[in-house]
């Protein structure tokens, strides 16, 4: 190992696992293992390359450091730069110390190249190996996540197919057994280990022309084939495609599987390092003559034609009396009644058949254990656990299966309770229930045994139940692909991601999102239609879906994301805006909920189901005569959102008072015709939008047209272009927030656009900009600093003109200026109540509901007021309304409530003696 790369690797590992230097061996140990939790793991302090749980019998858990530190083997080009004298310096290191080979066995195989991606505009350095039949084939090595799938590339153009690559050292006309296997690097390293191997290039790839010439060229007997392909479902059936066809043109032939433990694949390179970490020869040949026997057994159970021959197999290695076992696709039970196997064997050697010798040992076993029924199929298909999965918070777990059918109906994958496994008939309809026409016919002990051998060791795969952000996890998750740290990964064949060690899938399938991975065919045409049409109000509501993106990672840092409200005639084109945005963050015919025709516990769990997503709030009946419906829900109910929050408390099921609160991860936004009318405290929390029906031009309207037949799946490649970058707009974020802040807090003294001091009373000297004014609340200035810092960020993400970017400003501007106008203002309820005040103390020279002798305040009993609005026809909110709201009047500030001597009940008394009436009245103090 290099020096700089063990230097690396010993530093994490004593932090992460604990190990200690144990002097003066060549030793770490203390450890704690990962998988056991006890401080058995070990590794050599020479050359630190696999982590090792000394509890063999009981553990023997193994971890390689290239897949727990995947980032320390991945830039090559950084850690061994190649010079001119050493122009393979990058493509030696990388084959000696990422991969284990011997240069000196290797030299003259490979060339070091370098390969460039327009596409996505990066370029590594490259392993290079020439092919016989022409081309080459060449393995990305300088952080190839930044390319997608694309890890290796042949040349364009050229085929492979036909032809294997033979390593130079390997002479076919000699050999007598020839390892067939996909990778070249898979080659070399079986080369290394004593074994002849040749690369098919890729498990569909039969080398025909490469057989021939080998039966034409071979004089002596010919060698044996030995088809060591992956161990992956798709790879298994063109192993026995290919034995098949081997076998046809006269070669004999057998198969490799490499036993797949803790749900790691495992190559024949990684055997290969594996084995190096072995002290002593003796005890490495030992080590590894018993695993390739092992994976000799696996290749014979793939390629066995019958269920009888392959249960005849596994008893052989094990000797278990019985157990299950799978072919075709279906689920067999052997079990072994020695008086019937006997009396079968009897009969066949007594028979004509064995007479005649018809039959050999083998077939006469195979027939024994067929007519003495020892294997039976107890399921028409085949159920495989593949892993456990289990939600930490709520305290649910299930197994999750994979059930593959012998016809052509592929798999279906399910999850199953602990109960529904734990019994015959709970399993046998949980998987009618899942597979149709799935069917077990076993007994229970035999499920019980078939879940013992599946479910020991299992490994375990961690849940989130939303789609989006994960904040624990550090990566994002749409559907069938998750991005961490800038890369993209797609769901693997069991359904989960895998970003190193760690195992995540979402629960969530609610909520779909179509994320297109390939950028062809997206291009920026829908940010011109977006200006043509919406202006800088579009550019501002498409900051706040881009910021949704990234709202966790800034309410973790800054406490707070702001709501965007979205108000305007009917027709200014909302339902059109909003349907773009929602096509960019692909969730394509989408466009939110009306939170009146939902309960408060429905409402929670909708709200959770997203994170780094918009929640879009439509009040589509705010105006229902239905009035007890539409008090299930109050605009104070989403206060706590502003900050995360959490949704509901909710029990869980266990013996103690453990209880679930998810928090809120997205964002609010509320698209309706009214605007907002709520108490200042929901008011300051919103970043507010207007929009007019606009007059239509042949222009906007073309392009409206265009924008809405944009197609969604399109447009999505936004989405993965905005959280590819996550960390380069947060870095962004986090160094323009704390400017664009301070510009805001001096608004009435210094320019928004060039910064210069106001001069006089009028408009910026140097610039012209006209907008000035005093923004007194703090959060008004905290959600719009964000959207100016949204605003530089998402030009890392898409084209803006400065024109654009100057006008957008200029708009965020003017939203900050009306929501400081705004929280100035009174309530519209209270402002009417004012107006309405106003006018019954102008009607008579006498007072009429201002009970106040003096003139400093003024003194209101609520319930003759409204009865005095109503003799004048005057409209006027509920009492119960106006005592909520009045506390917070402005224009009067509230005083107190107490009794007063009245006004109007002594300018009554003056008018009408007669009429006798308390003199005093209990009444709301107003400052006049």
């Amino acid at each position: 190992m290099r020096d700089d790369l063990r230097h690396d690797v010993l530093q994490r590992i004593e932090s992460e696992f604990g190990l200690k230097h144990r002097k003066p061996t060549n030793y770490m140990r203390g450890g704690t293992c990962p998988k056991c939790n006890k401080k058995e793991l070990y590794t050599r302090f020479d050359s630190p390359w696999q982590l090792i749980c000394g509890r063999q019998e009981k553990c023997g858990h193994t971890l390689h450091v290239k897949e727990i530190y995947d980032d320390l083997f991945e830039d090559w080009s950084k850690r061994a730069p190649a010079t001119d004298s050493a122009p393979t310096a990058t493509a030696r290191a990388y084959l000696e110390f990422a991969r284990g080979f011997d240069l000196s066995l290797i030299a003259g195989w490979f060339t070091q190249e370098t390969f460039y991606s327009s596409h996505d505009q990066a370029g590594s350095a490259t392993v290079r190996f020439a092919l016989e039949k022409g081309g080459y084939w060449e393995r990305l090595i300088d952080r190839p996540a930044r390319f997608g799938k694309m890890k290796a590339r042949f040349k364009p153009g050229e085929t492979y197919r036909g032809v294997w690559w033979c390593p130079p050292c390997v002479d076919l006309l000699e050999v007598k057994e020839i390892w067939i296997v996909e990778g070249i690097f898979d080659a070399i390293a079986l080369v290394h280990n004593g074994l002849s191997a040749v690369s098919a290039m890729s498990s569909n790839a039969f080398p025909e022309e490469s057989l021939k010439a080998l039966l034409r060229d071979r004089t002596d007997k010919l060698p044996k084939l030995v088809w060591a392909l992956d161990n992956e479902p798709g790879a298994h059936a063109y192993t026995r495609r290919w034995v098949r066809q081997a076998r046809e043109m006269g070669f004999v032939c057998e198969a490799a599987q490499i036993p797949q433990r803790d749900g790691r694949k495992v190559d024949w390179n990684d055997l290969h390092q594996r084995w190096a970490f072995i002290e002593g020869d003796e005890k490495r040949a030992a080590q590894i003559a018993t695993e390739i026997k092992n994976i000799r057994h696996q290749g014979a159970l793939l390629i066995a034609e019958s269920a009888a021959e392959k249960a005849l197999l596994m008893y052989d290695w094990n000797k278990r009396g019985e157990f299950h076992l799978g072919f075709g696709s279906r689920l067999y039970w052997f079990k072994l009644d020695m008086e019937k196997y006997n009396r079968a064997v009897q009969d066949l050697e007594d028979s004509d058949q064995h007479d005649d010798q018809l039959l050999n040992q083998a077939q006469m076993r195979e027939k024994a254990l067929q007519q003495s029924g020892s294997v039976v199929e107890i399921a028409n298909c085949y159920p495989q656990a593949l892993y456990f999965q289990r939600n930490e918070v709520t305290d649910e777990s299930w197994y999750y299966l994979r059930v593959d059918f012998p016809h052509d109906a592929g798999s279906v994958k399910n999850t199953f309770t602990s109960g529904q496994l734990a019994a015959a008939s709970e399993f046998k309809k949980r998987l009618l229930g899942m597979a149709a026409g799935a069917m077990y016919t076993g007994s229970g002990q035999q499920l019980d045994k078939l879940m013992k051998d599946q479910l020991y060791g299992i490994k375990t795969v961690s849940t989130i139940d939303y789609v989006g952000y994960s904040k624990e996890y550090e990566c994002y998750i749409y559907g069938d692909v998750a991005i961490k740290d800038g890369n993209v990964y797609p769901v693997n064949s069991e359904d989960y991601f895998e970003f190193g060690k760690m195992r995540l899938k979402t629960l969530q399938k609610g909520v779909p999102v179509q994320m297109q991975r390939d950028a062809k065919g997206y291009d920026e045409e829908w940010l011109r239609l977006l200006w043509i049409c919406f202006g800088t109000q579009g550019l501002a509501a498409l900051l706040f879906f881009f910021g949704s993106l990234f709202c966790e990672q800034i309410r973790a840092r800054y406490q707070s994301f702001p709501f965007l409200e979205a108000t305007g005639e009917a027709g200014a084109g909302k339902t059109t805006l909003l349907n773009l945005l929602w096509k960019l963050l692909g969730r394509e015919g989408y466009e939110g909920f009306d939170p009146m025709k939902s309960t408060k516990a429905g409402r929670s769990r909708l709200m959770g189901q997203v994170s780094g997503m918009p929640v879009v709030f439509l009040e589509a009946d705010r105006h229902s005569e239905d009035k007890a419906h539409a008090k299930t829900f109050e605009w104070d109910e989403l206060k706590d959102f502003f900050g995360g929050g959490t949704l509901a408390t909710k029990g869980v099921k266990t013996a103690g008072n453990e209880t679930y609160e998810p928090p809120f991860r997205g964002t609010i936004a509320i698209s309706q015709n009214a605007a907002v009318v709520a108490h200042e405290a929901i008011m300051t929390r919103i970043v507010k939008l207007h929009f007019i029906r606009p007059t239509v031009t042949p222009e906007s309207r073309a392009a409206a047209d265009k924008l809405n037949a944009l197609d969604g799946k399109t447009l999505s490649h936004f989405l993965l272009q905005a959280v590819r970058k996550e960390a380069e707009v947060m870095d962004l974020f986090s160094k323009r927030f704390p400017e664009h802040e301070t510009k805001l807090r001096r608004l009435h003294t210094h320019c928004f656009a060039c910064d210069t001091q106001f001069k006089g009373d009028g408009a910026c000297n140097k610039c012209g900009n006209g907008l000035r004014g005093y923004i007194g609340v703090e959060r008004i200035i905290k959600n719009h600093a964000q959207l100016f810092a949204l605003l530089d960020a998402i030009r890392l993400v898409t084209t803006l003109t400065e024109v654009q970017v100057s006008s957008t400003r200029r708009q965020i501007v003017e939203m900050a200026l009306e929501r400081q106008s705004t929280t100035n203002a009174d309530h519209s309820a209270v402002a009417e109540f004012w107006q309405v005040y106003d006018y019954l103390e102008s009607i008579y020279d006498e007072p009429l509901v201002n009970h106040s002798k003096n003139p400093d305040v003024i003194a209101i009993n609520l319930n003759e007021f409204a009865e005095r609005a109503a003799e004048h026809r005057q409209k006027l909110a509920d009492v119960t309304t106006l005592k909520d709201l009045l506390k917070e009047s402005r224009s009067h500030k509230y005083l107190d409530y107490k009794a007063v001597d009245s006004a109007v009940r002594s300018a009554q008394a003056l008018k009408n003696p007669m009429v006798t009436r308390c003199p005093t009245v209990k009444c709301w103090i107003f400052k006049a």
